[in-house]
């Protein structure tokens, strides 16, 4: 059997049991047609990049599948039928990961590496006109052999 993560997102209107009873429910679709779920995680109610369907918010869940592909099939056709499910996508993976998922991580802002222009330079000098040079080149419009737009 294939192994499968899948993840739907489910109306922001709708409760957190009612999303437990949703992943219950295609459970027992993948179990009733010889596969099985193995990690679920909730990752609660988050926002939407745009909206869909009216919907600002929307419930996450992610489930590792173990199942053939006509139990999937069998799966997201009930997704599509579901009003409360708003998206869904699977994707077939060489093994399931151990541990909690990216979502559920928990990470600290002083763990994140920092990136070289991190706020803790101050302001710019030179007028905010583009990316800083390290070689001491004139800058194009800098130039003396070359009229400017206020000189003419």
């Amino acid at each position: 059997m294939a192994l499968y993560e899948h993840v739907f997102l489910a109306r922001q209107d709708v409760s957190a049991q009612q999303v437990e009873g949703l992943v219950e429910q295609y459970k027992g679709i993948i179990e009733e047609h010889g596969g099985k779920v193995g990690r679920v995680e909730n990752w609660g109610l988050k926002s939407l990049t745009y909206r869909i369907n009216k919907n600002r918010k929307a419930h996450y869940a992610l489930m590792d599948i173990e199942a053939p592909a006509a139990a999937i099939n069998e799966m997201e056709r009930q997704m599509r039928i579901n009003e409360d499910i708003l998206r869904y996508m699977t994707v077939r993976v060489e093994a399931h990961e151990d541990g909690p998922s990216a979502m559920m991580q928990k990470r600290d802002r002083d763990d994140r590496p920092r990136r070289d222009g991190d706020r803790d330079r101050g302001p710019r000098r030179d007028g905010d006109r583009g990316p800083r040079r390290d070689d001491d080149r004139p800058r194009r419009d800098d130039r003396d052999d070359r009229p400017r737009r206020d000189d003419r």
